[in-house]
């Protein structure tokens, strides 16, 4: 049978998908990108703001169309959206033969040949202690050449904005010599960059080992031949040990690339979101990375307009990005998650001025980045080649500084012929606000 799988959200969800898709094509069905001859659909949902919330549900009303007349006899919503709203979606979108939980979506093929039999499958949720478990190998959605490796689920830190810990549970580590069998399968099938998730990689190991193990993790990963690049992503910054530093600066194949969010840096609004950090300690941590690692490349984000956000601690929020001037930065507007203690605090912001306000620091920013990046003209960098402009001499690359899908490229001219998933050694010759311009050297 033909299955049209569609998943949205986040990198860490999308490591569930491609579990998914595994499960399914271990199992003989069909994958298609045609809604129109898909026998069966799956959607991974997401719910982690607003809008992503409105999107898997729009998706969900959109397939819901093809159960209803067309060749589609099994729609299934899996993720964050059905853990988060299971009663309420079989109630009200009689559509849905069946919804998986966060933490049973190893449960696929059965649900959907109870499905194919007449059963409405209904809800199926299980413990949020629980952590999947498929025997499968994975299908990458990412080209081969790249992939996400996710090292932990859930989360223990309990922010006041953030419904995570409700649809994903506390954090639990994935078991290290798992994690490195699947680095390995990865690193034969051709994946040369691995990048590491989870809600927060920092903590990695507490849970099992009683320690953090996140750079154990790193070195192990390191000795894995074929793997060339490795990036961390998600460190929360009272979380990096000397140790993790020195580790990063250590060993050659870990990127030179740090995600680290920090939210905010008005010490009264990083209280009222329940973060563990105060501004001086993030310069404090900013300046220590950039001492301990000249090249590194910070990456953040933040997020505008939180409950009880006053113009002066917006104004303290545009001089912290101002000076601490990250390479790399992104930023939500705060978005009201019912069930989460920020929604229902007093001195809520208005949507607009949440907007105005992400507005201004994005433009800010982006003076920030053209700098940045203006910094690296001149500069000899390997890159790991993307793809190419269609009809064009141009190949799209991505240097350490820039994880895929959020960050910018280097745009390459030559002659040569290039492969996705190669590496070449480049010149640097110009910069735009967030891409670069480069030539190809030999060697």
């Amino acid at each position: 049978m033909k299955v049209l799988f569609i998943s949205l959200g986040c990198d860490k969800n999308l490591v569930d998908s491609e579990n998914m898709l595994g499960l399914l094509t271990k199992n003989g069905y069909i994958l298609t990108d045609d809604q129109a001859e898909a026998e069966v659909i799956v959607i991974n949902t997401c719910c982690f703001v607003n809008d992503a919330k409105e999107e898997s549900i729009n998706t969900i009303l959109e397939m819901s169309a093809c159960r209803r007349e067309g060749s589609c006899k099994a729609l299934i919503v899996a993720g964050c959206l059905a853990q988060r709203y299971r009663q309420e979606i079989l109630d009200e979108i009689e559509e849905v033969d069946a919804v998986l939980g966060t933490t049973c979506f190893d449960q696929l093929i059965e649900t959907i040949d109870k499905v194919l039999e007449g059963e409405k499958a209904g809800v199926q949720v299980d413990s949020l202690d629980k952590l999947p478990q498929v025997e499968a190998r994975r299908i990458l959605t990412t080209g081969g050449h790249y992939a996400h490796l996710k090292i932990a689920e859930g989360c223990d830190k309990r922010c006041t904005y953030c419904i995570i810990p409700k649809i994903r549970g506390n954090y639990r580590s994935i078991p290290m010599e798992k994690l490195l069998t699947e680095a390995e399968e990865l690193a034969k099938e051709g994946v040369r960059e691995l990048i590491l998730v989870a809600q927060e990689t920092t903590v990695y190991g507490v849970d099992l080992y009683g320690k953090k193990m996140l750079p154990k993790l790193l070195q192990e990963l390191c000795r894995i031949p074929g793997l060339a690049w490795i990036r961390l992503q998600y460190c929360y910054p009272e979380e990096i040990t000397e140790e993790l530093i020195q580790t990063i600066g250590q060993e050659p194949k870990i990127c030179h690339y740090l995600d680290m969010p920090i939210q905010h840096a008005s010490d009264k609004i990083l209280r009222r979101m329940g973060r563990r950090t105060t501004r001086a300690q993030i310069q404090d941590m900013v300046v220590r990375l950039r001492r301990e690692i000249p090249d590194i490349c910070l990456r953040t984000t933040l997020i505008s307009g939180f409950p009880g956000e006053t113009p002066e601690d917006h104004e303290e929020l545009l001089e912290f990005v101002d000076t601490c001037e990250f390479d790399r930065l992104g930023v939500f507007a705060y978005s009201e998650e019912e069930g989460t203690p920020a929604a229902e605090m007093p001195d809520q912001v208005p949507e607009e001025i949440r907007q105005e306000r992400r507005d201004e620091i994005m433009e800010l920013q982006q003076e920030i980045s053209f700098d940045r990046a203006g910094d690296m003209v001149g500069r000899e960098l390997v890159v790991m080649i993307e793809g190419q402009v269609a009809g064009e001499n141009t190949y799209v690359a991505r240097t350490y500084r820039d994880a895929p899908d959020v960050d910018g490229y280097l745009f390459l001219n030559t002659q040569e012929t290039l492969v996705s998933g190669d590496f070449a050694r480049v010149r640097v010759t110009g910069a735009l606000e967030y891409d670069l311009i480069g030539e190809l050297l030999e060697g």
